[in-house]
């Protein structure tokens, strides 16, 4: 019993986010149309993938006590990079896609080498890193434009049932195993695939068990044994990558690049927030993707409710398109001080004891 109370103090942030995005999404369902359909779960998931993975990348570098101003404009350049070379022959796709993610995990490097050889605040090092990625960016691509392979874009932003359709993986009937499934967002599949394959094993690795200490008091991890600047470069290249397939899956959803400026900032400010309401606290130690990545719903449900309001009731006024990103605002201001506001509550509590 101890354990549980334990692992749910440690993880209340977290709990609060799935529990808020249960409430607000369940209330935009109830409002839609097509309210707990799989075409709807498809279109929901299609506008969150991106941000999920930015605002992982995000958690990375703030689990080590920073902020990575340089990650919405790092998924930019990939994107810009994604809309020249994810194009041709199956091995032109797959080569070009470990291009894309090859620039998000120097992107990383880049920013980890400054901060931990150059002994740079992060926040100072990724401002101006950020603003490279997105001159490099507009290099490639000045204009939006360029192509992603239209197979490829169909199959990853629909249902899984898509994928031996378009591929013609099956002559005859589809297996009944398969039909189970075929339902489940495709951007859902790849998102449990990346928490699988990468993010999993790196939380329970040396490097990651690093990562978390430094956050926690870096001078203690160091007299530990820890290897701060392999963990910490470590979790900068990660974090890269995550930024990296942001870019790359925008592209693939919209089928072209766009090295706007303006986007990749919304997407850093919004990564920061996602990351605060899914528990990950400010000052590094806590926190991780699973969080996050409900932090993103609950940021994006808000969005999604906006539209299922109704003109002629009294909250009509919410439907005002020119005045959503607003309350939008407002409601990221308030996440963050309430995020915040946790964070210097255990700090001081943890004072008490020096």
């Amino acid at each position: 019993m101890s354990n549980l109370r334990l692992w749910i103090s440690h993880n209340t942030g977290a709990l609060i986010a799935v529990v808020l995005f249960l409430i607000l999404y369940v209330f935009y369902s109830s409002l839609h149309p097509r309210g707990f359909t799989s075409d709807l779960f498809v279109q929901n998931s299609n506008e969150a993938l991106a941000l999920i993975f930015v605002s992982i990348a995000q958690t990375m570098v703030v689990i080590l006590g920073g902020i990575d101003l340089s990650v919405g404009s790092l998924m930019t350049l990939v994107n810009a990079v994604a809309s020249e070379v994810v194009i041709g022959s199956g091995w032109q796709i797959v080569l070009g896609m470990v291009i894309c993610l090859l620039v998000g995990l120097a992107g990383g490097l880049l920013n980890g080498l400054i901060i931990v050889y150059g002994r740079l605040q992060p926040i100072v090092v990724t401002l101006a890193t950020g603003a490279v990625f997105t001159g490099c960016a507009l290099l490639i691509r000045p204009t939006p434009g360029g192509e992603v392979d239209g197979d490829l874009s169909w199959v990853a932003t629909n249902a899984l049932a898509e994928l031996p359709a378009t591929y013609g993986w099956w002559d005859g009937d589809t297996p009944a195993w398969f039909n189970l499934i075929s339902g489940i967002p495709m951007p859902i599949v790849i998102l449990v695939a990346v928490i699988v394959l990468i993010w999993i094993p790196y939380r329970n690795s040396e490097l990651g068990r690093g990562g978390y200490a430094i956050g926690s008091n870096e001078a203690a991890a160091y007299m530990s044994g820890v290897q701060i600047n392999r963990s910490k470069l470590a979790a900068y290249t990660l974090s890269g990558m995550f930024a990296g397939i942001a870019g790359l899956y925008f592209a693939i959803q919209t089928g072209s690049g766009n090295a706007d400026p303006i986007q990749a900032g919304t997407y850093t400010l919004n990564s920061i927030a996602a990351v605060v309401i899914g528990g990950t606290s400010l000052f590094g130690g806590t926190g991780g993707a699973i969080g996050t990545i409900f932090g993103v719903m609950v940021l994006r449900s808000i969005t999604f409710c906006f539209r299922v309001v109704d003109t002629d009731s009294v909250v009509g006024f919410l439907a005002n398109p020119l005045l959503q990103p607003m309350f939008e605002g407002l409601i990221l201001v308030i996440a963050v001080t309430l995020g915040a506001a946790r964070a210097f509550s255990v700090k001081n509590r943890l004072n008490m004891f020096r």
